[in-house]
């Protein structure tokens, strides 16, 4: 009975324990079904485009089935992105009326961007042996530049939380904003970049994962091979990009937020020429990170371009401002050392590429391919560990504490417990009708030698 009670109370430290919770579960669903909707169109149109141009009907099913996938990941999509914005007026209401103004306007343009993407997925959906060929080719493009407006709108929100500007604060309430200002904030651009180009490397080796353990099944299939080739393809041209984007990233997170890049690399005290650690565990206790590979000088120079430069620690702030040291830490860890792998696959597909002007497909090449989208997709989650966990205390970095913005109702328990039950179906359910999809059988099975 006690457990019950638990769910039905209002108590403020359990409601933001399970508010938080609520959040990071649709979200770290959603994101999932999001990279899906930036980068699976590009894909589509890959393959139909080969199929155009070749007339090779292998291609064509590809890009048939891969639409069937699609529509599937929009719907669901779809779903899990409505239940988030209920979630921020149910579970964060102060929040939102007291910056609902700020971040309307990106949410409107993503909504428009969000219904131009609908409307051209039913006609292109619709479209397969009804339209043209290049027009319903044509009618995928809105899908593709749809999907990535809609992400840049809904990023540049949490990028004004992390640097916010374009409003002014009085008597605690909001004033004099500028939209576009809020829009264009300090964050926008590399964060922005940072999540596209992610989308599309995630998918991309997530794809190329699934068709590579296709091809370990049956290794003289031509759809497997070819299905293979363009995810990995997408993977790999954008996982050097990345490390780009990610570089500018973590330059303005040291210019904007300060605590979350000492956080990041679990530096607690401040200092000249700061050492770049691979690895290691921070003990807050302690206020030391042991274990790790310190390279020196090396954090100072990535971070301001000067190598003696000082980068202040978490010493620098006081503690009940500073994040979960070991939480961010270790996930920056994750997705660095995840990214510095998937480089190193694709460095070795380019090299392969060049030489023998072939993709890479022996087993041992495949079994590393097959086992590189899942762990993308855990890079991918663990950034936004980074992104999130990274700072707090603020829901608004430097104004807003998340524990003054969370609802007092009660019962946000039982919307847990609810909503995890009702993903959980969701999860399943979409597994369930997408290796349904994959079951059907295609038009031929065998690649030529």
């Amino acid at each position: 009975m006690q457990i019950f009670a638990l769910l039905a109370t209002s108590d403020a430290a359990f409601n933001l324990l399970a508010a938080r919770w609520q959040m990071g579960i649709t979200l770290g669903a959603h994101i999932i079904l999001a990279v899906f909707g930036v980068a699976m169109p590009v894909l589509l149109l890959a393959a139909e485009w080969r199929y155009l141009t070749t007339g090779d009907p292998v291609w064509r099913a590809l890009a048939y089935r891969w639409s069937k996938v699609f529509a599937v990941l929009f719907a669901v999509g779809a779903v899990s992105g409505t239940v988030l914005s209920f979630e921020l007026g149910l579970l964060w209401p102060e929040f939102m009326a007291r910056y609902g103004p700020v971040i309307a306007f990106p949410f409107a343009m993503e909504g428009f961007a969000f219904f131009l993407e609908a409307i051209f997925v039913g006609i292109y959906l619709y479209g397969w042996n009804r339209l043209p060929p290049w027009t319903h080719w044509w009618c995928g493009v809105p899908i593709a530049t749809s999907g990535v407006a809609s992400a840049w709108f809904v990023v540049t929100v949490n990028a004004w939380m992390n640097s916010p500007q374009g409003v002014r604060f009085e008597n605690g309430r909001v004033v004099d904003i500028d939209p576009l200002a809020a829009l264009v904030n300090p964050c926008t651009g590399p964060q922005t970049a940072h999540m596209i180009v992610g989308a599309y490397m995630v998918a991309g080796f997530l794809v190329g994962s699934y068709y590579a353990g296709a091809l370990l099944r049956n290794p003289i299939s031509i759809y497997s091979h070819r299905a293979m080739t363009l995810g990995l393809l997408l993977g790999t041209v954008m996982t050097p990009m990345q490390f780009v984007v990610g570089d500018w990233m973590a330059r303005r997170v040291a210019q904007v937020q300060p605590v979350k890049l000492a956080a990041m690399e679990g530096q607690f005290q401040s200092q000249a020429g700061a050492p770049l650690r691979i690895g290691g565990f921070p003990d807050e206790k302690s206020r030391r990170t042991g274990y790790g590979l310190e390279i020196p000088g090396m954090l100072s120079w990535l971070a301001y371009g000067d190598r003696n430069a000082l980068v202040n620690g978490l010493d620098s702030f006081p503690r009940e401002n500073t994040p979960p040291v070991a939480v961010v830490h270790i996930a920056f860890q994750v997705m660095v050392a995840i990214g510095t792998l998937l480089l190193l696959l694709s460095l070795y597909v380019f090299i392969v590429g060049l030489a023998r002007r072939k993709i890479p497909d022996g087993p041992i090449f495949l079994r590393l391919l097959a086992v590189a989208g899942p762990l993308a997709l855990v890079a991918l989650e663990a950034g936004w560990v980074v992104t999130e966990v990274g700072r707090q205390p603020w829901i608004v970095q430097g104004v807003t504490r998340t524990h003054d913005m969370v609802t007092a109702a009660p019962y946000v328990g039982w919307m847990l417990v609810v909503t995890v039950g009702i993903y959980t179906v969701i999860v399943f359910g979409t597994i369930a009708v997408l290796r349904q999809l994959a079951r059907l059988p295609m038009p031929e099975e065998t690649r030529a030698a």
